[in-house]
C-alpha cells in the first residue's frame, strides 16, 4: 500500500511553486497525495520564515499537526521551506513532535527524505541553498488556468530589513530557454495567465548574462500560442528601464499591471532600508510608467514604522500615497527580524505606534481604492472566470486589472455556459466594498 503524503505550503508564491516541484517528484515516485491532513501517514509543511506572523502561521500549523499525530491520524511531520532553513536545528529542539527537518537544498530530494521519516529516522539536513531545483516536473496546486512561472530565486538586494539574502541565497536566474520552454508546456495544459514571479523580476538576467534579461524574456513569453494574459509581481523600481516599459506596451499579452514593492517614501528612511530614491524619484518614475502605459494599474507595498520613522518621515509617505493615487496597496508594520542590520538600528518604535500607522494608511487607501473602482462603472473589462456560485446566481473571476490570491473579484451574470479558465467581456455596473459587479456583453 503507497504512503500517503499530505502537504501544506505556507508564505509567499515562489514558496508555493517550490511545493509543486516536490509534490510532482512524490507524486512520480509513486506516494499518493492526498488533500486532507488526517488521512495522511506524513505530513510536510513546507514554511515561510519571512518576518513574525508567517514564523508564528508556520509554528501553529506544526502544532496542529503535532496534535494529529498525538492523536494517532498521522504517523510523521517533515518540515521544509524558509522556517527551516533559517532555524535548523532549533525546530528539533523546540518542537520535539516534528520527524525530520530539511533546508531548501534538500528540496529535490523529497522522496528520500520521506522514505527515510517513514523508516524512523530523525532527519537533518541542509545541503547548500543553491542545490534548491528552480525548475522542473510540477504538480499545480493553482487552477489549470493559471499558474505561477518562478523566473528566479535568491535576492542580492540586501534591504537592511529582509532576511530572505540569508535564507534564500543570492539571486539566481534561470535560463530563458528553460523557462520558455515552461511556459510553452504550462499552455499545452491549458494555462492561459502566467503569473512571472520571482524576488526581483526586474532583475533576471543579470547574474546569468550580465545584463537585464527580463524584455526579452517577456517578448519570448508574448510569442507562445494559447498564454492570452502575462501578468509580473516584484518589479524592483531601480531596474523599471524603458526597455521595460516599451516592451510592455508593444506585447499585447502582456498586461499593463506592475507591482512595486516601494517599501517607503522618505529618502532617508529609503536609506537605512539600503535602498535607493527618494519620494521625488518615485513619483517621477510612476509619472514615467503612466506615460508609457496609459492604462497602468500599479501596486505597493509599503512599511510603516522603521527604525527612525519620526512624523515627518510617516508624513512624507502619508502625502505620497495620495499624491500618486497607487490602485492597489497593501501596508505592514515593521517586522523586526534576527540577524538583519535593521534589527540593531537606534530609535526602534514601539509595535502600537507601528501597528496605528499601518492602519491609517489602509485606512487612507481604502478611500483612494474606492474612488478608482467607481471610475470603471459603465466600462467593459476582460475577466477570467473562475467559478460559478449557485447563492447568487452569477459568476465570479478576476478583471485583467486583478492578480490571483490577492486582489478583488468580480461577480457578473451572463446567458450562456462559461468554464472555468473563459476570458469574457464584461460591463461594470457597481463596486461591493472591493469588488466589481457586473454582466457578460
Amino acid at each position: 500500500m503507497s504512503i500517503k503524503v499530505g502537504f501544506i505550503s505556507l508564505g509567499c508564491p515562489k514558496n508555493q511553486v517550490d511545493a509543486e516541484l516536490m509534490l510532482a517528484k512524490l507524486e512520480k515516485a509513486g506516494f499518493e497525495i492526498v488533500d486532507v491532513a488526517y488521512e495522511a501517514d506524513i505530513v510536510i509543511i513546507n514554511t515561510c520564515g519571512f518576518i513574525e506572523d508567517a514564523k508564528k502561521e508556520s509554528i501553529d500549523n506544526i502544532l496542529e499537526m503535532a496534535e494529529l499525530k498525538k492523536e494517532g491520524s498521522i504517523q510523521k511531520i517533515l518540515v521544509t521551506g524558509c522556517l527551516a532553513e533559517r532555524y535548523r536545528h532549533e525546530i528539533v529542539t523546540e518542537l520535539p513532535e516534528v520527524d525530520g527537518v530539511i533546508g531548501i537544498g534538500a528540496n529535490a530530494d523529497i522522496v528520500e527524505a520521506v522514505k527515510s521519516v517513514m523508516d524512523g529516522e530523525m532527519l537533518e539536513s541542509f545541503p547548500d541553498k543553491e542545490k534548491m531545483p528552480l525548475g522542473g516536473e510540477r504538480l499545480l496546486t493553482t487552477p489549470q488556468y493559471w499558474a505561477y512561472l518562478k523566473i528566479a530565486d535568491g535576492c542580492s538586494n540586501c534591504c537592511t530589513y529582509c532576511a530572505i539574502p540569508s535564507i534564500r541565497g543570492p539571486y539566481r536566474s534561470r535560463p530563458m530557454e528553460e523557462i520558455v520552454a515552461e511556459a510553452s508546456s504550462l499552455a499545452a495544459d491549458g494555462t492561459k495567465e502566467l503569473v512571472v514571479i520571482a524576488q526581483d523580476t526586474t532583475r533576471y538576467g543579470l547574474d546569468l548574462y550580465g545584463e537585464l534579461k527580463l524584455p526579452e524574456l517577456l517578448r519570448e513569453l508574448n510569442k507562445i500560442d494559447g498564454i492570452e494574459w502575462i501578468r509580473m509581481l516584484y518589479c524592483y523600481p531601480d531596474r523599471i528601464t524603458d526597455e521595460l516599459l516599451d516592451t510592455m506596451a508593444a506585447c499585447e499579452k502582456v498586461l499593463p499591471y506592475m507591482d512595486l514593492p516601494l517599501q517607503h517614501a522618505d529618502a532617508r528612511i529609503l536609506k537605512a532600508m539600503n535602498r535607493t530614491g527618494s519620494r521625488e524619484s518615485l513619483t517621477a518614475l510612476i509619472e514615467k510608467i503612466r506615460e508609457k502605459l496609459p492604462n497602468a494599474i500599479l501596486r505597493t507595498t509599503f512599511i510603516t514604522g522603521f527604525p527612525g520613522e519620526d512624523e515627518q518621515a510617516f508624513d512624507t509617505l502619508s502625502e505620497f500615497i495620495d499624491d500618486i493615487q497607487f490602485d492597489r496597496l497593501g501596508c505592514f508594520a515593521y517586522s523586526p527580524e534576527e540577524g538583519t542590520p535593521a534589527a540593531s538600528l537606534p530609535d526602534q518604535l514601539d509595535d502600537e505606534v507601528k501597528k496605528h500607522r499601518a492602519d491609517v494608511l489602509m485606512e487612507q487607501q481604502f478611500d483612494i481604492f474606492q474612488y478608482k473602482q467607481k471610475q470603471y462603472i459603465g466600462t467593459v473589462q476582460k475577466c477570467i472566470v473562475e467559478g460559478y456560485d449557485a447563492y447568487t446566481d452569477s459568476y465570479f473571476g478576476r478583471t485583467w486589472m486583478d492578480a490571483p490570491e490577492i486582489d478583488s473579484a468580480i461577480y457578473f451574470t451572463g446567458s450562456g455556459d462559461y468554464d472555468e479558465g473563459d476570458i469574457v467581456d464584461v460591463e461594470i455596473f457597481d463596486v461591493n466594498e472591493y469588488d466589481f459587479m457586473g454582466e457578460i456583453v
